[in-house]
């Protein structure tokens, strides 16, 4: 009789056991997956995710699923990912298929944004306006998108602030780019063979990428002078210890209400270019970094300009992909125009590829966990934070300036 009760007691825990196995795995099958693809733009060498993150994501109630070598460009091998609790994919067409949230560096191209998963969420830089066909395609799967570049400038997003991260990459890697181009030292020298004097570095722009670039700069002892259409940017640039640069010439409602720089007239611009001449040609480096919101980057140092400076001069324009700040610039390359070096590189947070995917993983992830509650989506449209950097949602184009230029795009 006692072994009767024994074996029924061992029967029902094991049932227990058995239950309790299957509510698990019923759970874990009904998370949401979070999918982080390898980059598959050309010189991309970030990771959208990098492994410390991973286990952070995985505590908000998602499995994560990571492409295989997705991060090895940037130093993380799959094994550092398996060990925070990813799951490696060895191809990304079963990642897409897979994936319920999708965290990118680059947009996605057209073969990418049609393997995508009808109805998931896709998180990354998107430059929606100069990317139309992809995001007729985003449209077409319902794909509810977010544009890392348009997060507002709230204090709730600062961490969040992919374009500010980015660009302290940037800024810092436009002064080694100039450094190792420039065939003179930067700090002043003096040796028992005589006295070396310091480079001159001009920066234009100080936003981000360039107050960073006055600091790099500075500690590589350069002179640094930097000028910017904001006369409020001032006190910044010389608390880095750089001269501001206070031209004749001054701009109309120089700033928008997020802080970046407006466009200007052409007047404007031509009368600040003869300015701007002057003190490149005093200058060993040139390093410009203003650019306007969905515009074209504005011209500030010209072919004259350019003509009028040292032979063996250098030119770092982190303004290319927007089309540059100097006129001689080529996107994309690097030229030798009038003997000065010309650098008009791309995607220069990807020549840092470890730190760049490191804060670009902290601001994703940051945003990940302000559309997720309890493991599941919850995109409130009465958020700023959310609303600003939706583009699609649904099947809807919601980002009006992009709605804009679909429509004019469709009647033209």
């Amino acid at each position: 009789m006692a072994e009767s009760s024994q074996t029924n007691t061992t029967i029902m825990s094991f049932s227990k056991t058995l239950a309790l196995g299957k509510e698990i795995l019923k759970q874990e099958q009904e998370k949401m997956i979070v999918g982080v693809p390898k980059e598959t733009a050309e010189r991309e060498k970030r990771v959208a995710v990098v492994p410390d993150s991973i286990s952070k994501i995985t505590g908000a109630g998602v499995q994560v699923i990571v492409e295989s070598r997705a991060g090895e460009e940037a130093g993380y091998i799959d094994s550092a990912f398996t060990q925070k609790g990813a799951t490696i994919v060895e191809k990304m067409g079963s990642l897409y298929s897979q994936s319920d949230i999708v965290l990118k560096v680059q947009p996605p191209n057209i073969s990418e944004a049609s393997m995508l998963k009808e109805g998931c969420v896709l998180i990354s830089f998107l430059y929606p306006s100069s990317n139309l066909e992809i995001i007729k395609r985003l449209k077409e799967k319902k794909v509810t998108s977010f544009a890392m570049e348009l997060m507002p400038r709230i204090s709730r997003a600062q961490s969040m602030d992919a374009l500010s991260s980015q660009a302290t990459v940037a800024g810092y890697k436009s002064v080694l780019l100039a450094a190792d181009s420039l065939p003179k030292f930067f700090p002043l020298l003096m040796t028992a063979a005589g006295t070396i004097s310091p480079a001159r570095v001009f920066v234009i722009g100080a936003g981000v990428a360039g107050l960073q670039a006055i600091a790099v700069a500075r500690r590589l002892g350069a002179v640094v002078e930097a000028y910017d259409v904001r006369p409020v940017v001032k006190e910044q640039i010389e608390s880095l210890g750089a001269k501001f640069v206070q031209l004749s010439v001054t701009a109309q409602d120089a700033q928008t209400a997020g802080g970046y720089a407006k466009a200007q007239s052409e007047d404007f611009y031509k009368k600040q270019q003869e300015l701007l001449a002057e003190h490149a040609k005093a200058s060993d480096v040139v390093i410009t970094t203003a650019l306007v919101p969905g515009q074209r980057a504005p011209i500030l140092v010209s072919e004259e300009a350019v003509k009028g400076m040292r032979p063996s001069s250098v030119i770092v324009d982190l303004a290319a992909e927007q089309g540059g700040n100097c006129a001689l610039t080529e996107p994309g390359r690097t030229v030798t125009k009038y003997g000065v070096t010309i650098h008009g590189l791309l995607n220069l947070p990807s020549m840092v590829a470890p730190q760049a995917s490191q804060f670009f993983s902290r601001n994703v992830t940051t945003f990940l966990f302000a559309i997720l509650k309890d493991g599941k989506l919850n995109v409130d449209l009465a958020d700023e934070l959310i609303r600003s950097p939706l583009v699609t949602k649904e099947g809807e184009v919601l980002h009006e300036a992009t709605r804009k230029v679909l429509n004019g795009t469709r009647s033209s």
